[in-house]
């Protein structure tokens, strides 16, 4: 092998490793799944290196011209092709990065696999050329080139083997993990209360904590910590030889059936809870019914003993409810009259809903005892008062009583980028409810966009995704509804907001108040060139960079 070569195959592997460093990102936040990862890649040219491609065919098209430079070509070749290898493997920028590669220890494996697998790759297609002998430098540096281009363009396929390689490695390392955290829950022993729901598990999670804590020590699993490794990576973390808690409360999810079962057979619950079965994340689920029997895990993994908390206003709870397992079972609605209530079982109604810029006002009877309470928070989102009434039952069941919930509301504090609202120096008020927006979140989010009066009302958001067959339509939907909660409206991604847009086609709402950007970066630039004090701003949504 010339120096030439090994200068030229080595430009190409650093080019090479790099985007091998820049996928594992989008590897990431696909969670390591192959399948996902690859129809994301394949369906977003962007990521397609044609520069790199366009680059080296230059390069090689120029080598041919070297003809007319006696006795030079061997290294006016090399040099050409040097030039286009560092063409194309300089890198794009990336734009607007909204989730930065988290370097674990889980990633680090797999990058050093991945990089393991591409040098390999490299050295024994460059090993085979050079037993190829050829007298011809042009051809030699062409060929290099070409090896480097294939090493560089399956950057994606490197980090796929490498996450296979690992396997076994990760299939350890998890197995052990699993067994620690097993031995620390059976060590404290606290009640599992287990949360599941297409959304609003989250905010009801930490609603349970906070109110459990007026009389007992509660604790919940971080942010949406909801799979296996990361509600054992909470108890490896935070619960080891903590025997004070009394409480250990885990908001289950799930993209596939089975996910749901494994986690109550990690963690068995004592009282498990059913938000809502929405179509978040139907493009992966398949259908509603699927949905709905694979949330339904978490009433089967419940002990005969166990304790059922039912959402009586979604149909689909209500089937669950009405399987009659386990033997307690409690349901709470915010739909159904008292007397309504009581004819079917329903032990928690809320009635006199009031909404405002301040949070919440409602009243709760207890069917079961006929006690009533007042209840007022600073929690906004109509969708919250069911929320609220399922964290209030499970505190009565434990022995707190009604006033007792009440004097916790009265200071629960919004979940991280749920309905958030707060007042900028400017006095621009910022309703952040950008985690993940789904249908009936979406419209609450709305409502409260509207009950800000004094100025502009701006809504920027992305849409709703991962709704599958019946993602446009309520995109559509979305689009209609917002034309009569917000007086400006900033679409974030033209693709992807086409059915908002349509929505909004169908309404009177003008059209110079809406704006299309390209990434949320250029929305933000436009509210704070354009609003002033008193204006309001609702981001709903914030799509991952995958999208």
């Amino acid at each position: 092998m010339s120096v030439f070569l090994l200068m030229l195959v080595v430009i190409w592997l650093v080019g090479t490793l790099i985007r091998i460093y820049r996928q594992a990102r989008f590897f990431q936040i696909e969670e390591y799944q192959a399948v996902r990862y690859l129809r994301w890649y394949l369906s977003h040219r962007e990521q397609w290196p044609m520069c790199a491609i366009t680059a080296t065919l230059v390069g090689t098209v120029l080598t041919f011209f070297t003809d007319s430079i006696p006795g030079q070509q061997n290294i006016v070749s090399f040099v050409i092709m040097g030039m286009a290898a560092l063409a194309a493997i300089w890198p794009q920028h990336e734009g607007e990065v909204k989730k930065a590669f988290v370097r674990t220890q889980r990633a680090t494996r797999l990058l050093g696999a991945a990089f393991a697998i591409a040098v390999i790759f490299l050295l024994v297609a460059i090993m085979f050329l050079g037993n190829l002998q050829s007298e011809s430098s042009r051809i030699e540096a062409i060929a290099g080139s070409l090896i480097g281009l294939v090493a560089f363009v399956l950057a994606p396929l490197w980090l796929i083997l490498g996450n296979l390689v690992m396997r076994p490695v990760e299939t350890f390392m998890r197995q052990q993990f699993l067994r620690k955290a097993t031995r620390i829950m059976a060590d404290i022993n606290p009640r599992v209360i287990a949360i599941t729901g297409s959304y609003g598990k989250t905010t009801t999670k930490n609603f349970v904590r906070d109110i459990l804590n007026g009389r007992f020590k509660a604790y919940a699993t971080p942010k949406s910590y909801n799979t296996l490794m990361g509600v054992s990576l909470a108890i490896n973390r935070d619960l080891a030889d903590d025997y004070s808690i009394d409480y250990f409360v885990a908001e289950m999810g799930m993209y596939v059936p089975g996910e749901i079962r494994e986690l109550c057979e990690f963690t068995p619950p004592d009282i498990s809870i059913v938000v809502e079965v929405g179509p978040q994340h139907l493009e992966r689920a398949g259908s509603m019914d699927a949905i709905a029997n694979a949330k339904y895990e978490i009433i089967e993994g419940l002990q005969p003993d166990g304790v059922g908390v039912f959402n009586w206003d979604n149909t689909y709870i209500r089937a669950m409810y009405e399987k009659g397992y386990p033997a307690t079972r409690i349901a709470v609605t915010q739909q159904l009259s008292i007397e309504d209530a009581k004819a079917n079982g329903v032990q928690f109604v809320a009635t006199d809903v009031h909404e405002n810029p301040s949070g919440l006002s409602f009243t709760v009877r207890d069917t079961a005892t006929d006690q009533s309470q007042a209840m007022n928070t600073p929690i906004v989102g109509i969708h919250n008062v069911t929320n609220l009434l399922l964290a209030t039952a499970v505190a009565v069941h434990e022995g707190m009583s009604l006033s007792d919930v009440a004097y916790r509301v009265r200071t629960l504090q919004p979940t991280e980028s749920r309905l958030v609202q707060q007042i900028t120096a400017s006095g621009i008020t910022i309703i952040n409810d950008s985690y993940s927006t789904n249908p009936i979140g979406a419209i609450s989010a709305l409502r409260v966009l509207g009950m800000n009066e004094n100025g502009r009302r701006v809504l920027i958001t992305p849409g709703m995704v991962e709704l599958g067959q019946v993602q446009d339509e309520e995109n559509h939907k979305l689009g209609i509804a917002a034309a009569d909660y917000a007086t400006d409206i900033i679409l974030v991604g033209d693709r992807q907001t086409k059915a908002i847009q349509a929505g909004l086609a169908h309404t009177d709402f003008p059209q110079d108040r809406i704006v299309v950007v390209d990434a949320l970066g250029e929305a933000t630039t436009w509210y704070q060139a354009n609003l002033r004090s008193g204006d309001t701003v609702l981001f709903l949504n914030d799509l991952p960079d995958t999208y």
